[in-house]
């Protein structure tokens, strides 16, 4: 029997208490049954135990260095593939939006205006898809054994951060090139590092759920992710977004994670705090109700799969 969730062990007992010097005859004694071993699911929605987490940490590093040392593999690029996909993608936006297009970039350099809000976003996009397949792709252990199931989204999120480390190195590297100094505001750059780590982790959890028992939403995430790019701030300033529009164009998190960001980085015009409040607000909502959520309908998950 496979056990997909925590169990609740209880001994019931009837009659009274034997006592201790009760003979081995006299404890088989069919008038007196024999304690029940009970198993029951978690109930209720506060049962997050996230503690749980921490006792399967060695489980949780496994799984990470497993995606990473599995993710190029058998390519000839290899780790090099983390470097020209933003590279490439920084110089062909470069060319369309900057020079034929003409859209301002804050008074920054056009391709580090564009790379660096590429960083923060590639890595959501990237992981946000992986994210979704996560639990799917793993069908082979949910039906096995038991660990919390949380740990899956939380090894392929994980994942994408090594990626990111390497295009803040090639950015370093670009800053120089065009002779950029970051402003004293840098140190808040690993602030919105960590509220864009929220964000990816906010919709991946809910969407994971949702895909082990729907799998349309497997297929649906790459077009919506690539139609979501064009709703951040990216290839444009906040700038050209109407002031009375903003609260609403700050509904969407990944807002206030590319200009904070990119902000931060290149000193460009101060953020909108009141959008920033928003786009935190939002994130903060939908990752506490994903972690409920995911808990909530983890426990049938082998089943469905």
């Amino acid at each position: 029997m496979t056990v997909n969730a925590p169990v609740i062990e209880q001994f019931r007992t009837s009659g009274d208490a034997r006592p201790e010097s009760t003979s081995p005859s006299e404890a088989g004694s069919p008038t007196e049954p024999a304690p029940s071993l009970v198993i029951e699911p978690p109930r209720g929605w506060t049962s997050l135990n996230l503690a749980e987490l921490w006792r399967y940490r060695d489980l949780l590093s496994l799984l990470i260095w497993r995606d990473i040392s599995s993710r190029y593999r058998q390519s000839v690029i290899g780790y090099g593939w983390a470097v020209l996909k933003p590279v490439l993608t920084m110089v062909i936006f470069t060319v369309i939006f900057g020079r034929v297009a003409k859209i301002p970039s804050d008074g920054a350099p056009w391709a580090l205006f564009c790379f660096v809000a590429l960083v923060p976003w590639m890595y959501f996009s990237s992981s946000v898809s992986s994210v979704t397949t996560s639990v799917v792709q793993s069908s082979q252990f949910l039906t096995k054994v038991y660990f919390p199931r949380l740990v899956l989204p939380l090894a392929s999120a994980a994942v994408g951060l090594m990626e990111w480390a390497v295009q803040m190195l090639v950015l370093a590297v670009l800053m120089a090139a065009y002779q950029v100094v970051p402003p004293w505001h840098i140190v808040f750059a690993p602030v919105f590092a960590v509220i864009c780590v929220l964000v990816t982790l906010a919709f991946g959890i809910w969407l994971t759920a949702l895909n082990v028992k729907y799998r349309d939403v497997g297929q649906i995430v790459p077009f919506l992710l690539q139609a979501w790019m064009y709703l951040c701030p990216i290839v444009y300033p906040i700038s050209l977004i109407p002031p009375r529009w903003r609260l609403i164009y700050a509904l969407n998190p990944m807002v206030g994670v590319v200009e904070g960001f990119r902000w931060s980085i290149l000193g460009t015009s101060t953020p909108d705090w009141t959008m920033m409040f928003v786009s935190l607000a939002m994130v903060t909502g939908l990752f506490v109700g994903g972690l409920y959520y995911f808990r909530k309908t983890e426990i049938a998950f082998a089943d469905v799969i």
